[in-house]
């Protein structure tokens, strides 16, 4: 049985989308190994059906954690038995070109995003200019790859001459349904807190929205989130979740009167982008406030499951907000909608691709 070893910059807990790829793998026949990294703070792993590794670093951010981790990520792989290294982003790359190149095993590259037209990397001319450099260097070396979408799939085949396969990341489809929470209404933002999700906007146009905000994460913007609120004296109107265990986090999200997906048109990973909680909304049969963007819009004008803005300014927001949320007619049309359209967006359908393009990888003729 051929071994794959994929590695992220997280502690494995809470990334979801790895836990589907390596599960399904897992289930298909390969032996799979996740490698991430852990803290002080980080807690005990649930168990999975792949393997788990965390690489312990004394940094947790910045400059100093990169270097520490990824240094310490390379002398790890160079001692693991695989046929293949996965890196899952950017930030792994680098480590798993140099293992794979002394070692002489495949290599891939798992690109959810366009790394460097995230909003705290291309608004940092110095970061941009680093990470740019890195990527210049590396993606053209790794033949073998996937990504969330054509127009990222596009984007680097016209930079760097990759013919990467497009899997994009859904949730399983489940049959069980939960109630929406109409004693206590809320609204929903759930995943990473981090730059250019809005919040700048988002959260101050809570003053003039009758229903709270519940904020289910933690990220890079998360300290400035916290401010926000404070400065606009919104404690009672946006509460902070914190990071929610992926088991219990669906009920969450299908007690929502509306979800929010909201990104700043501020690079092009934001432009182009797919969010992962796109999906969790739909698949919870929850109606979205949705960012007016190119890979949305085409799915929103098949299956009519949120509401799309295009102007972030806080008053707009407010306004579609409250407009959305008092049309029952509406929301029970999305509603109806997440239904049908999770019967075509689901990891069913994505991971027999999935499989697929492995057994390709690891054919002769490819």
């Amino acid at each position: 049985m051929k071994r794959l070893t994929f590695t992220v910059t997280n502690d494995l807990l809470y990334d979801q989308r790895m836990i589907r790829i390596c599960t399904s793998l897992q289930n298909a026949g390969y032996i799979v190994t996740l490698v991430g990294r852990s803290s002080n703070k980080s807690k005990a792993l649930l168990p999975q059906s792949f393997r788990q590794k965390r690489i312990f670093c004394i940094a947790s951010k910045g400059k100093s954690f990169y270097i520490e981790y990824n240094i310490k990520l390379f002398f790890f792989l160079l001692f693991q038995k695989m046929d293949l290294i996965g890196a899952i982003d950017l930030d792994t790359i680098v480590p798993c070109l140099w293992t794979s190149k002394i070692r002489a095993k495949k290599r891939l590259y798992d690109a959810h995003e366009l790394f460097c037209e995230m909003k705290e990397v291309v608004s940092r001319p110095a970061i941009y200019k680093i990470w740019k450099q890195v990527e210049r260097k590396t993606v053209p070396q790794y033949q073998y790859g996937y990504t969330v979408n054509q127009p990222i799939k596009n984007i680097l085949q016209k930079e760097y001459g990759v013919d990467y396969e497009v899997i994009r990341n859904m949730p399983l489809l489940k049959k069980e349904s939960f109630t929406i929470n109409k004693e206590q209404p809320y609204i929903l933002y759930q995943g990473a807190v981090n730059e250019g999700r809005s919040f700048e906007t988002l959260i101050p146009a809570f003053q003039w929205i009758d229903m709270p905000l519940w904020i289910c994460g933690d990220g890079n913007f998360l300290e400035q989130a916290v401010e926000l609120v404070k400065h606009y004296h919104l404690e009672h109107k946006v509460i902070f979740k914190g990071k929610i265990m992926p088991q219990v986090l669906p009920q969450i999200t299908a007690g929502a009167t509306l979800g929010i997906t909201l990104f700043e048109n501020n690079g092009l990973s934001n432009y182009y982008s797919l969010a992962n909680r796109f999906f969790d909304y739909m698949h919870a049969g929850t109606p979205q406030l949705c960012v007016d963007y190119p890979v949305y819009r085409d799915i929103n004008n098949r299956f009519k499951v949120a509401v799309l803005i295009s102007d972030l300014s806080l008053k707009s927001i407010a306004a579609v907000i409250n407009e959305t949320i008092h049309d029952e007619t509406l929301l029970q049309d999305m509603r109806h909608a997440c239904m049908q359209a999770r019967e075509v967006y689901n990891w069913q359908a994505e991971e027999k691709k999935l499989i697929s393009y492995y057994q390709k990888v690891f054919a002769n003729n490819f």
